[in-house]
């Protein structure tokens, strides 16, 4: 599976292996945790990863597992196996408190039943015994010694050793006191000789009390005396505590009979503690290392996304430091991938966390990046980092290469994973470079999957002609001559040797004569390299900034629509409502003019009342007629337009707010829309002559102003979701004027503070940025100053 045997160390797997030990509760774990090889079973890696992930969700997001006891139970199994032999109180205490925990986690997992399925499946088909325990129980107090009680004769035989010992003890608190009122006793009290409860006489009264010495001071002038009749008390207690001691032995002994028919129970019970202390382990190593589980495919691919290494990732956290992410992808297109660039520039590192995070992936283990990755399973992974050269063997180093790269070729496959670290090094370049492109194309036909680092130009041309192999670059910042340690696929990079060399500060004399040195195809080569990555970077920028543009439009464009559709809406309501009321004057005029008519017939045409009635006709028609609108005079106003102003469009009878003036634009606020017309093509208004409802309706700029806050907070979002957040709190701003935006994005990894500055730097509109002062949130604020 690894080639060579050594591969596990050259990646960090070892020291991976190491940092679980260190969370394991017990030494069965930490025997588990060093028998963690890398599989190529999909079945079983879906299931370890699953249970690692469940353990997770409990340790971050459910109650406490309670797994507080961890002990060696198998050997203690084994033990009572044995006819004749007998566990003793505190082996029978550590058996009682182990089955105590396993019936717990048992009665943990049936609350949840479903909920972790993975796990579940550690104790599925385990039987719950609990007469053992109880007969445990009844002989082994909590605090694992033995009960009193525990047999009749055993409280028997406590009781005669506490009353024989009240008994001695106040037989000799009777002698201790007249000889102390003989003035025989030394200073002191009873003391404690040979385990007899001793007298201190002064050495010229021995002779004074009946009994036997046990000691005597440095000086000789001080006895310790145990009376002669506490003596036989004494020795009374001393027959008793053997009879204890046999006693207990007989219980043990029983107990240990009881236990016996239960031994292949107590060893599966022993395996689910093992596990699950193993499982719990990798759990908070992934914790630490802010791990996901993977989409796992079982198929010879992978896709990385926000990888990190978890070695690297742990130093700087304690630094207070951040590791930029690694985004690759190695799949049937993309079988190969060259990595080049400056030394220094994390070629390797990359190529490390690739190779780290896929032994990590077969052995069961949650990896730092974002849970969308995809991880597949490789037959076998075969590594060439680091020099093995070898004394004994008789290899130099570039000889220990070669052996590797036989190996390589002759039993790699289109199931193997090939991690390949500064490839073809070791020789002449003249004859490495070929060598190593013969290599490389041999691997290339047998459908290898793998990453290499290079320096050599004819590797990088071989990469950009040959279909499976990709080139790769680390970005560096040619400007001020320092690394990105970041990943891009589809170009190679330059090496930088004669910049990187020039800031190192080696003379100019030297510098100059070494580029006479080279032919002038590879300077052309490694200029051209430089110019891409240049270039490359601007047409970068250029495009976030038209995505941004982009986004604006299709906003401006929704908002459009939805005005449209409003005023859609409201035109064919008020045309209803229009006709209704037609409708009604016309039938209420109909009946108007038949009573009119009937009137005058019935008056016989009398003047005064046709006078009466037509004067009726001609108030109604009044009352029915739209007056025409009364021009006032305009008020006098300042024709200067100005931001907050309102104007009215001169070919239409539109209303609208000043948001913003840009060179003979204006950009006006109707409603939720903005548009930009000429500034020739509105005139302004003053505000009392706008309609009210208008006003209400309209974006009053100066409302938007009291209720907008410059301050947004993107603590615990994702880093596309923070951004867009944040360009929508920059464009209010800019529309509203406003000069200083806060942003709330926490300390954290400071992943999320990089990136934001960043993506802020795109827009000329930004003057600078600056953290919060040190007290009142530092480094997890970020202040905008707008221009």
């Amino acid at each position: 599976m690894l080639y060579p045997q050594n591969s596990a160390d050259k990646l960090g797997f070892t020291e991976v292996k190491q940092l679980i030990k260190a969370h394991c509760l017990s030494i069965m774990g930490q025997e588990m945790v060093d028998k963690i090889q890398v599989m190529s079973n999909y079945d079983l890696i879906a299931k370890f990863l699953n249970q690692a992930n469940e353990f997770k969700n409990i340790l971050q997001n459910d109650a406490a597992l309670p797994i507080n006891n961890f002990f060696d139970i198998k050997s203690l199994a084994n033990k009572a196996r044995i006819e004749g032999s007998f566990l003793s109180e505190e082996e029978f205490f550590q058996v009682q408190a182990s089955l105590t925990t396993v019936f717990a986690v048992i009665a943990y997992f049936n609350e949840r039943e479903g909920l972790y399925p993975n796990l579940e499946a550690l104790f599925e088909h385990l039987p719950i015994e609990k007469a053992i325990l109880k007969k445990i129980d009844a002989i082994i107090d909590p605090k694992g010694k033995i009960r009193h009680n525990a047999s009749r004769e055993l409280m028997e035989i406590t009781t005669g050793i506490a009353k024989a010992e009240q008994e001695a003890r106040k037989k000799i608190d009777q002698i201790f006191k007249a000889a102390t009122g003989n003035g025989w006793t030394a200073d002191g009290s009873l003391t404690v000789r040979d385990g007899r409860l001793c007298i201190p006489l002064l050495a010229e009264n021995k002779r004074k009390v009946k009994g036997f010495i046990h000691d005597e001071s440095a000086s000789g002038q001080t006895v310790y005396l145990e009376p002669e009749e506490v003596f036989s008390l004494n020795n009374r207690i001393r027959d008793l505590e053997f009879d204890r001691r046999r006693e207990i032995i007989k219980i043990l002994t029983t107990l240990t009979d009881d236990l016996r028919p239960y031994v292949p129970l107590l060893l599966s019970y022993h395996g689910l503690l093992t596990k699950l202390d193993f499982v719990r382990a990798k759990a908070l190593f992934a914790i630490d290392i802010d791990a996901e589980m993977p989409k796992v495919v079982n198929e010879a691919r992978l896709r990385l996304m926000n990888a990190r290494h978890p070695l690297l990732f742990l130093s700087f956290k304690k630094d207070h430091k951040t590791v930029v992410p690694l985004n690759v992808g190695i799949d049937e297109g993309t079988r190969v991938i060259v990595v080049s660039g400056p030394n220094a520039g994390g070629k390797s590192v990359c190529m490390k966390t690739v190779g780290l995070l896929q032994l990590m992936v077969q052995a069961g283990l949650l990896i730092p990046a974002s849970a969308d990755s995809v991880a597949g399973v490789f037959k076998q992974v075969f590594v060439d980092i680091g020099d093995d050269q070898s004394i004994e063997s008789d290899l130099s180093t570039y000889s220990a290469h070669l052996s590797k790269m036989k190996k390589f070729v002759e039993d790699a496959n289109g199931k193997t994973l090939i991690l390949i670290d500064e490839f073809g090094t070791g020789t002449d370049p003249q004859f490495g470079g070929p060598i190593a492109e013969a290599v490389l194309e041999a691997l290339n036909h047998k459908k290898v999957r793998g990453m290499v680092t290079t320096h050599y130009s004819n590797l990088k041309i071989f990469a950009s002609n040959t279909e499976g192999i990709e080139n790769a670059s680390m970005l560096f910042n040619n400007t001020e001559m320092l690394p990105m340690y970041m990943l891009e696929v589809g170009k190679p990079g330059s090496s930088y040797a004669f910049e990187i060399a020039q800031k190192i500060g080696l003379p100019q004399n030297v510098l100059n004569l070494a580029k006479n040195k080279i032919s002038s195809g590879q300077k052309k080569v490694d200029s051209l390299l430089v110019d891409l990555e240049r270039e490359k970077k601007e047409i970068f920028d250029t495009k976030l900034k038209l995505d941004k543009q982009q986004r604006r439009v299709d906003s401006l464009l929704a908002e459009n629509e939805e005005l449209k559709s409003f005023l859609d809406e409201n035109r064919k309501s008020l045309l209803k409502e229009a006709k209704q009321e037609a409708k009604n004057i016309i039938l209420n005029a109909n009946k108007l003019v038949e009573n009119t008519i009937a009137e005058i017939k019935s008056s016989n045409a009398d003047k005064e009342v046709t006078k009466t009635l037509r004067d009726n006709l001609n108030a109604e028609v009044q009352r029915n007629t739209v007056k025409p609108d009364v021009v006032k005079a305009k008020p006098a106003i300042d024709e200067e337009i100005k931001p907050g102003d309102w104007v009215k469009l001169i070919d239409g009878d539109t209303t609208g707010q000043v948001i913003e003036l840009i060179k003979d634009n204006v950009v006006i606020a109707m409603g939720e829309l903005r548009t930009v017309v000429k500034k020739k093509r509105v005139e302004k208004v003053a505000k009392s002559t706008v309609p009210k409802e208008i006003r209400r309706s309209g974006i009053s700029h100066t409302g938007d102003i009291a209720s907008f806050s410059p301050e947004i907070d993107v603590r615990g979002m994702r880093t596309e979701d923070a951004l867009f957040a944040i360009e929508k709190l920059f464009d209010r701003a800019l529309m509203m004027g406003f000069g200083t935006l806060k942003i709330l994005h926490g300390k954290g990894d400071g992943i999320l503070r990089k990136m934001i500055r960043q993506y802020l730097k795109k827009y000329d509109q930004v003057d600078r940025m600056e953290d919060e002062h040190p007290d009142r949130g530092g480094q997890g604020i970020t202040y905008v100053y707008l221009k």
